[in-house]
């Protein structure tokens, strides 16, 4: 069982959430998974255990109630570079560059954390559908862009939900898994290399 027991309706409910989310945060970044215990987050959050179990049912509630944070902000991060790209009617290599840029440092802020979530989250049928639901929304957006720039081939849609699902699997392992030694700044490079080659006008969808 992972889904939230309730959802919290009163400010003082939603803080104390929040004060739970942010300690089991954390603990998952400084030490882990297994190291993690509902009861370490509860004292770190400064409520009772009874309290934070009103509200998750368990670790992996936690985890999972954390991944849907991180999702959101990620759909946010992304609204608002795409709409600061139609405003200043960005070229493809700057659109990709702030684009893998936003996605890295979504990676960065916490990446124990983020590995974390990747590795352990459970992956549920609801899960899955949002994470499928944030791909398709973040295709459009970018789709958009591409129609704009006259790129992406003779089905942008496609090929903007190939971008956007290549992008976010080549960053995380650029950030995460790099295996290489090349500087971070070189790894993503090849990033939007690599994309501005594919999505470049007079490149086949």
């Amino acid at each position: 069982m992972v889904r939230p027991r309730k959802s919290p309706r009163q400010q003082r409910s939603r803080e104390t959430v929040e004060a739970i989310l942010e300690a089991a945060a954390q603990l998952f970044q400084r030490y882990g998974y297994a190291a993690t215990t509902t009861n370490k987050v509860a004292e770190r959050a400064g409520v009772s255990i009874g309290s934070l179990y009103q509200y998750f049912p368990n670790k992996d509630g936690l985890l999972t109630a954390l991944a849907r944070e991180h999702l959101r902000a990620a759909s946010a991060e992304l609204d608002g570079l795409l709409a600061a790209a139609t405003a200043r009617r960005l070229p493809l290599r700057a659109l990709l560059e702030e684009l893998v840029g936003g996605v890295v440092a979504l990676h960065t802020e916490r990446p124990a954390l983020h590995r974390l979530l990747f590795d352990q989250t459970p992956r549920t049928a609801e899960t899955v559908a949002e994470l499928r639901d944030f791909e398709r929304r973040a295709a459009a957006g970018l789709a958009a862009q591409l129609r704009r720039l006259g790129a992406g081939g003779d089905a942008p849609e496609v090929t903007a939900l190939l971008a956007v699902q290549g992008i976010e699997a080549q960053v995380h392992g650029a950030v995460l898994d790099p295996g290489d030694g090349r500087p971070l700044p070189d790894r993503v490079r090849s990033v939007v290399d690599l994309w501005e080659r594919a999505l470049a006008p007079g490149c086949p969808g």
